[in-house]
């Protein structure tokens, strides 16, 4: 992964082709290791706390960590690139929140207590039409609960591991320490 010379900044969202998942912020990871002196600014929708203390650590310079819904001001976002790019950072308040939270919350805490519903249906074994008629909602609204549920546990798409299998565990290991 060469890095054209005159690259000052990338701007990169999290959610890249192919797989849509965590493309960008893995790209973002990979750029920083090999290209110190290219800086990086991350979009997302969601913390992703998985790789973003690896994006933001070795003395978070050149860096930026933003969430879209934050970014209304076209004059402030490019102020932020210009610092970004300048060697500056430029980190939302909500991802420091969540990565400082995260060593003293659980992942499970994060749930709306539909999710941990939809989860814990989920543990019986039920799939999404299962799920669905048991709680009485949609297959969509099914459907979304658990996308937010791996998003919110950090469960990015991997061709080898199974992201249902990984909440359900998750939530059952959470239920042995209440």
């Amino acid at each position: 992964m060469d890095a054209h010379p005159d690259v000052d900044l990338c701007l990169v969202d999290i959610r890249m082709p192919p797989a849509y998942s965590e493309e960008g912020i893995e790209a973002g990871v990979r750029i920083r290791r090999a290209h110190p002196q290219v800086a990086v600014l991350l979009l997302s929708q969601h913390v992703v706390s998985r790789y973003a203390a690896d994006l933001l650590g070795g003395g978070a310079t050149r860096v930026g960590y933003l969430l879209k819904d934050r970014v209304a001001d076209i004059e402030e976002f490019l102020t932020v690139m210009r610092r970004v790019a300048e060697g500056g950072a430029a980190i939302d308040p909500e991802v420091v929140s969540q990565l400082l939270s995260r060593r003293r919350d659980s992942a499970l805490e994060r749930l709306t207590p539909r999710e941990t519903e939809v989860l814990g249906v989920m543990a019986e074994g039920l799939n999404n039409a299962g799920i669905a008629a048991r709680l009485t909602v949609t297959d969509r609204a099914v459907e979304k609960h658990i996308r937010s549920i791996f998003t919110k546990l950090d469960l990015g798409q991997d061709d080898h591991d199974h992201r249902r299998v990984q909440a359900v565990l998750r939530y059952l290991r959470g239920a042995e320490r209440a």
